[in-house]
């Protein structure tokens, strides 16, 4: 697979990730449904505590990348959906900081909802991937 990144402007590298991305080579895309901060019995997490929400978050994303043979480093897309834009500013590094582990720079587009699904739950992470 490779990628080339596209940034007709480069503010948005600085922050983490790219306007676009051109995948070509792959062979496998995987479409990721939402993740919240659940456990694995289903149970919600973390009431309140958006730093650890995140944290949960991202680790249910990289279970499914795992269960598909994949990891952060094929994620080409994510979206990111919050109750709280600020409050998610705040912790925004938890996530920067994981996907520049990862070396990758994902298209991201991030949302300010009134709620989701799961009452409590104050941000959910979908994305894309491909290898």
């Amino acid at each position: 697979m490779e990628r080339n990144a596209v940034n007709p402007v480069t503010w948005s590298v600085e922050m983490g990730f790219n306007q676009g991305e051109v995948v070509s080579g792959h062979s496998r895309t995987l479409y990721i449904s939402g993740q919240t901060a659940m456990s694995k019995d289903g149970k919600p997490e973390h009431d309140g505590d958006m730093a650890a929400q995140l944290t949960l978050s991202i680790d249910n994303i990289e279970a499914v990348l795992a269960e598909a043979g994949m990891s952060l480093s094929n994620l080409v897309r994510l979206n990111v959906y919050t109750t709280d834009v600020d409050l998610l500013f705040q912790h925004y590094g938890v996530l920067a900081g994981r996907l520049g582990a990862a070396a990758v720079a994902p298209a991201t587009t991030m949302l300010g909802v009134t709620r989701l699904a799961i009452p409590g739950q104050m941000v959910e992470l979908e994305g894309t991937a491909v290898a």
